[in-house]
This record gives structure tokens, C-alpha cells and sequence, in this order.
């Protein structure tokens, strides 16, 4: 069908002040969403006419009316900086999936965490509803950070007292007995990005403070052994990196009243050469398991710089057994 001949799709907005931050500086909005749907837009006052495939027209709607109604929100109260264009992206993203797929939101004490794929959506649900939640795929696609701010939001709630965050301190080519300092120096860079997370969630002196008095605790899995921990938010980060027994042990200190979340990319495993991941072990071992479920994402859920997306995709293209292995949703 040539272009003359495809079906116009016209969008009205009530407030025309809104429109120079719908489209962006130079309309580089506009220009993003024509080339994601392949679709040709033109304005004139308060109407968009949107000229593309009925499908591809109607997601570029969808798109613009999200992003401004998202403006309306903010201008009432008080805003008015405009879109990022990770908020483009991610109603991008969004128009796509089905039409119950909403962008849900998270509350912490510093700002409202926003879920920027239909995926990542279904991951925060999965994080309020099981008790167990496998979170794989690539990274750059929020499994770690969304579990964190879960986390946050529900220690600001009062749902749980503490909040315990893990990952296995695995070199990835470099020997933890090489490094300066003492245990703790030589620890602590592993686990910085855990830290990194609390601090844009939560004012530093409150994280100092919580840290101090033990409602938040950062350490190795290896610190994990021997313990039972009730009321609290648990996050295992990297698990790709964990080995069985390790694994087993660490889902087997769940207890009363907690919540427990796996993050992994099974195509990133530093383990030796030869050694099965736990990870791994756990999606082949509790398939089918009540209360347990995993949400997998792919490289269309990236939601760093752009040329991270194509940098995942480049290596899955190269070598398929990157891609993460398919876990079965265990239903409750």
C-alpha cells in the first residue's frame, strides 16, 4: 500500500502549552516515535495526524497520549521539566503490549520508582504477590534495582523490618586475596551496586543509620549460612553466580513473614570452568514448586543506554547459547 493510501489516525490535546515538551527540543519525541513505528506525523495546532499502517498508527497514538498525560500530571503538581528519553522509550515500549499492561509505580522516600517495560510491570506484580521470585536475563533490565526498590517500599510500609541484600563474591578474573585491605575492603566492591541502589531510593543518613541499627544488611552469600530470616525482604544478586549447595542453602533461610527475590544472568556465570551454576540448578530443581514464580526479560526489556540493547543483541546473535535458558512459571 503506498502511503497516500494509509489510514490517518488525528490525536486532539486540550492544552497546546504541552506540546512543545510533548515533541521534545527539536522534535526529537516526534522523531523517535515515527521511526519506532514507522509512521509519518504532522501537527497543526492542537491535532497530530499520525499516517502509517492501522497497527503501527494506532501504538504511535497510544505513545503520544501516554506521554501527555503523563505532562498533565506532572503540570499539576507543579512540574513541568519536559520527557527524559527514557520516558519515551518506555511508553514506546509500552504501547506494544497488552492493554492491560500498566507503567506501575513504586514508592521510596527519595522519588517513585516507575516500571519502563510491560515486563518489568509484571515483575514489580510478581514482587508484591510470591514469596519467591526468579528475576533472569540480561543486564540493564532493572531485575536487581526493581527488587530493591520493592524492597524500600515496603520497609517505608512497614510490611517487613529489615531488608537483607546478597550476592556471591565471585571474581570475575581477578582474586579477592590480590585485593588491598581488610575483609570487609576487599568485600565491599562487590556489593557496591546494592549500595548504589539504597542511596537513590533513600536519603544517605537514613541508609547510614538503618545499616548501623541492622534493618538494612548488605553481605556475601557466605554470611548467609545458619540463619533463618523472618520479616524481612531478602535479595540474592548475580545467582548466576552461586553454586547448588550455596543456592539451597540460601532459599532455605526464608522465613515467617518474608519475601524472597533471585536476581541472574545465566549467560554471565564467572564460576570455574566446568562448575554448574545454582542458579541453573534452581530453575531445573523447583519447576512447578507452589508460590514460586519467575519473570524472565530479554534484551527488548534493556533499559540503559541504547547501545547496550545492541550490544546484548550482538552477542546473542553470535553465540545463541547466551541467551538465557526458559524457566517455567510455577504457579501458586
Amino acid at each position: 500500500m503506498r502511503r497516500e493510501e494509509l489510514p490517518v489516525l488525528h490525536v486532539n490535546f486540550e492544552d497546546n502549552s504541552l506540546l512543545p515538551l510533548l515533541f521534545g527540543e527539536h522534535d526529537r519525541n516526534l522523531a523517535r516515535i515515527e521511526q519506532s513505528f514507522d509512521v509519518r506525523v504532522a501537527s497543526r495546532g492542537n491535532v497530530l495526524a499520525i499516517t502509517g499502517p492501522q497497527a503501527q498508527a494506532d501504538a504511535a497514538k497510544q505513545t503520544f497520549e501516554r506521554l501527555y498525560d503523563r505532562l498533565v500530571a506532572d503540570k499539576r503538581k507543579g512540574g513541568g521539566n519536559g520527557l527524559a528519553p527514557a520516558d519515551v522509550d518506555a511508553a514506546i515500549r509500552f504501547a506494544g503490549s497488552p492493554g492491560d499492561a500498566k507503567a506501575r509505580g513504586i514508592a521510596t522516600w527519595r522519588r517513585p520508582i516507575e516500571a519502563r517495560s510491560p515486563r518489568q510491570a509484571a515483575y514489580i506484580d510478581a514482587l508484591g504477590d510470591y514469596e519467591l521470585v526468579f528475576g533472569l536475563g540480561p543486564a540493564g533490565t532493572g531485575k536487581t534495582y526493581l527488587a530493591v526498590a520493592v524492597a524500600v517500599s515496603m520497609l517505608k510500609a512497614g510490611k517487613v523490618d529489615r531488608i537483607i541484600l546478597s550476592r556471591p563474591a565471585v571474581e570475575a578474573g581477578e582474586r579477592l586475596g590480590f585485593l588491598p585491605g581488610d575483609m570487609k575492603e576487599k568485600i565491599d566492591p562487590y556489593l557496591r551496586p546494592l549500595y548504589d541502589a539504597l542511596y537513590d531510593m533513600m536519603p544517605g543518613d537514613q541508609v547510614d543509620r538503618r545499616l548501623q541499627a541492622g534493618e538494612i544488611e548488605i553481605a556475601p552469600l557466605a554470611f548467609m549460612r545458619g540463619r533463618t530470616l523472618a520479616n524481612s525482604f531478602i535479595i540474592l544478586d548475580e545467582a548466576q553466580n552461586a553454586t547448588p549447595t550455596q543456592m539451597k542453602m540460601f532459599l532455605t533461610r526464608l522465613g515467617e513473614n518474608s519475601r524472597m527475590a533471585v536476581t541472574g544472568d545465566p549467560s554471565q556465570i564467572d564460576l570455574p570452568l566446568g562448575a554448574k551454576s545454582g542458579l541453573n540448578d534452581a530453575m531445573e530443581t523447583l519447576r512447578g514448586v507452589n508460590g514460586i514464580t519467575v519473570v524472565e526479560f530479554t534484551d527488548a526489556d534493556v533499559v540503559r543506554h541504547p547501545l547496550v540493547t545492541r550490544i546484548v543483541r550482538a552477542y546473542n546473535a553470535r553465540d545463541p547459547r547466551l541467551i538465557a535458558p526458559r524457566a517455567e512459571e510455577a504457579k501458586p
